[in-house]
């Protein structure tokens, strides 16, 4: 059984949901946003850090799944996106925790079958997956996705393996 923590990191709003995944089933446990509100830059990342910090603490996640940056044409927004990444990043890896790391597309993927879904559709699925009927933002629904991308790749992996299940210790 594992607690995954799905992070999808943003310099305005971060997105985040947690869920437990055991052997096929998964089971939704919470999923929200941390919202910077106008602030110097500095001042976002520690509230990013502070507000991911609070959710591991909360839930003790076994591993942690966030998505990659995504480049685009704007090189000032690509690196402030990068820079609260890392503070979520940071907020997880205080306590140690196995993280992986997806593109948005294997994220879509994953949940949709189609990497160039639609943030509806990822939002569908995601209420589907999870028997979800509460409010829904698409930045939480966005982290529900990217840990529900990594239980399933983390069961697929097992599976072609071989293995009935296997533990991940970090190398140092």
């Amino acid at each position: 059984m594992a607690i995954i923590l799905g992070i999808d990191p943003g310099s305005r709003v971060t997105g985040y949901g947690v869920i437990r995944s055991h052997g096929n089933r998964l089971e939704f446990l919470d999923c929200g946003v941390v919202r910077v509100e106008m602030k110097s830059h500095a001042e976002r990342l520690q509230t990013i850090f502070k507000g991911i910090s609070q959710v591991v603490e909360k839930h003790k996640p076994t591993e942690v799944a966030i998505e990659e940056v995504f480049v685009g044409r704007n090189a000032s927004s690509a690196l402030k996106l990068g820079q609260a990444r890392g503070a979520a990043m940071v907020a997880c890896l205080q306590y140690d925790i196995y993280m992986a790391e997806y593109s948005a597309r294997s994220v879509k993927s994953s949940v949709t079958g189609s990497g160039s879904a639609e943030k509806q559709q990822v939002q569908h699925m995601v209420r589907a997956i999870l028997s979800f009927t509460g409010e829904l933002t698409e930045d939480a629904a966005d982290g529900l996705a990217i840990a529900v991308c990594h239980a399933n790749t983390s069961k697929n992996l097992i599976r072609l393996a071989g293995a009935k299940s296997f533990s991940r210790k970090r190398i140092r």
